[in-house]
């Protein structure tokens, strides 16, 4: 992948919101980037879950010494809305996010960023994936088509989750 958000801080953070945006996930059409945070929570040999709707939770064990710790849940909605200029040629159920930096400013080429919530779900990977954070159990769930109804949230079963505090990674 070519990388247009170089030299910023933090880099983890941009960097998987360069990944993530290169994913289409409109509402409805969030199977690839559910299938992106599988693959990278098995890469890591992190504990994942993902059900029907695309839902996923993966977890992150404790840092040494932090074993018994209450586990944290950091949430966040992993489809976008999809709004682009008539004159853009954009196809939200194939194309991923044409990122523009111009003068230290990040958008998009005639589409809506994504940063609602890409920047929650990077966000959220940068921390599953610093291993110098010192942290009790975390668990992450990303949910699935918030923008036109809250339907992975919903029709989740919260039942299967460990965490009692939850911090919603969402903007």
């Amino acid at each position: 992948m070519d990388y247009k958000i170089t030299g910023y801080e933090p880099a983890q953070l941009f960097h998987f919101f360069e990944e993530v945006s290169a994913i289409p996930r409109g509402s409805g059409n969030e199977k690839g980037i559910s299938d992106f945070l599988v693959a990278f929570a098995k890469e890591r040999g992190f504990d994942v879950y993902q059900d029907e709707v695309y839902n996923v939770i993966i977890r992150k064990p404790a840092s040494a010494g932090a074993e018994n710790a209450p586990t944290v849940m950091l949430q966040g909605h992993i489809d976008m809305v999809c709004d682009k200029l008539g004159s853009v040629e954009h196809d939200f159920t194939t194309d991923g996010i044409d990122l523009v930096v111009k003068d230290g400013v990040l958008t998009a080429n005639g589409t809506t960023l994504g940063a609602d919530n890409g920047i929650g779900v990077a966000a959220i990977l940068a921390v599953l994936e610093d291993r110098t954070l010192k942290h009790g159990p975390l668990e992450a769930l990303f949910t699935a088509t918030e923008e036109t109804g809250m339907d992975g949230a919903v029709g989740f079963d919260a039942s299967i989750l460990k965490g009692k505090r939850l911090l919603n990674i969402d903007s």
